[in-house]
């Protein structure tokens, strides 16, 4: 996820530059934190309140350049109009949050006023037409023929695609077809520019489950997973969709 999206950002943008970017829905700010690492302005915008000081406590281990470079308030993702100006950011992120929204139309227009001109906006939602295979996989039969005629799935916990540790909710959220947000995006004048298969194959994956400690063995993981999230018809059935749509 890291790798695409930075790959997107050094298609866009000069190299050094710093950028404006928004985080909403930071979850525990391990995105947000690392673009400020990279010497990028960065806002972080959540609403809850475990997840902030998480954030918080993360951010005062930091040094004070990074602690400079980085802000976190407290609030809604559709209330940006509330805090920031149209075209205020160059990247606008907003990773595992579609899906907890029932309606994201109006989230998603929102997002795309934050932009300045040519800028990012990034999306990571779940993938309403692969929603069957990991059911199918673990032998759930009964799931997997539910899974085919909905967007409605109960997670194992909050996607916190950052990276940090997942919050068990225990909700019924919604998942995204990509074809639907390919319309969406056009219609608020980011159109769809690239999209990537994330969590290809390693889905199912306990809950828990490490990354593997030896070098060699985790780059080869990352790299299967890479290669696969953007090559069909892999990424195709992964768990999750990563979109970028550009500003016009």
């Amino acid at each position: 996820m890291a790798r695409q999206l930075d790959e997107q950002i050094v298609g866009r943008y000069p190299v050094g530059q710093r950028l404006r970017v928004l985080d909403v829905g930071m979850g525990q700010g391990t995105q947000a934190l690392r673009l400020a690492r990279l010497g990028h302005q960065v806002t972080g915008l959540e609403r809850d309140a475990t997840m902030i000081a998480a954030a918080r406590e993360a951010l005062c281990g930091e040094p004070e350049g990074i602690r400079e470079r980085m802000r976190i308030i407290e609030g809604d993702g559709r209330d940006t109009g509330v805090h920031f100006l149209p075209g205020s950011f160059d990247v606008v992120l907003c990773h595992g949050v579609l899906m907890y929204v029932e309606e994201p139309d109006a989230l998603l227009a929102g997002l795309a006023r934050m932009l300045a001109p040519g800028g990012l906006l990034s999306l990571l939602v779940r993938n309403a037409d692969a929603l069957a295979m990991r059911p199918g996989l673990s032998g759930d039969w009964a799931g997997a023929l539910g899974a085919f005629d909905t967007v409605a799935y109960l997670p194992r916990s909050r996607i916190d695609s950052n990276g940090g540790t997942p919050t068990r909710l225990g909700l019924d959220v919604r998942a995204d077809r990509l074809a639907t947000l390919t319309g969406t995006l056009a219609g608020i004048g980011a159109p769809l520019q690239a999209w990537y298969g994330v969590r290809v194959f390693t889905d199912t994956a306990a809950d828990g489950a490490e990354i593997p400690q030896d070098p060699q063995e985790r780059e080869s993981l990352l790299s299967a997973e890479a290669r696969a999230g953007r090559t069909d018809p892999y990424r195709q059935v992964a768990a999750l969709l990563h979109l970028c749509g550009v500003r016009g």
